[in-house]
């Protein structure tokens, strides 16, 4: 004769186990950004005064067009899954090297004006542009 549970243990872990795999779903379901406080991976930190900002994500740097003044100081979140830099294209007036997934890091924008594009150098098709004034 087959060995048979009674019908509220099987339920009860019918229901233990959905309970599991919503939270281990919805635990996951944030793209690995961490929400806020994230490590750097510079020497000096990201701004803390809501500063300038380059977030990545999606493969794309947002915004891809930047305006700041010469000198600022520009963090540059990594809400992706993987690993991304920012480049200066030509010069390099600015290189962010690599940034992990969840982490950021700070670079100076050049001290002279103009029109500096960039790129991850990982993945060159990511371009983006910091316009210094």
């Amino acid at each position: 004769m087959p060995f048979r549970f009674p019908s509220g243990t099987v339920r009860l872990g019918v229901v233990t186990a959905c309970a599991l795999a919503l939270t281990t779903l919805l635990g996951c379901s944030n793209g690995g950004g961490g929400g806020g406080d994230t490590a750097t991976e510079s020497a000096t930190g990201p701004s803390t005064g809501g500063g300038t900002r380059i977030t990545i994500q999606d493969f794309k740097f947002q915004p891809a067009s930047l305006t700041v003044s010469a000198g600022a100081e520009v963090t540059v979140v990594n809400k992706d899954t993987t690993t991304h830099t920012v480049t200066a294209s030509k010069g390099g007036s600015f290189d962010t090297g690599d940034i992990a997934p969840g982490k950021s890091a700070t670079f100076t924008a050049p001290s002279k004006p103009g029109d500096f594009p960039y790129t991850c150098t990982i993945h060159p098709f990511m371009k983006g542009t910091l316009t210094v004034e």
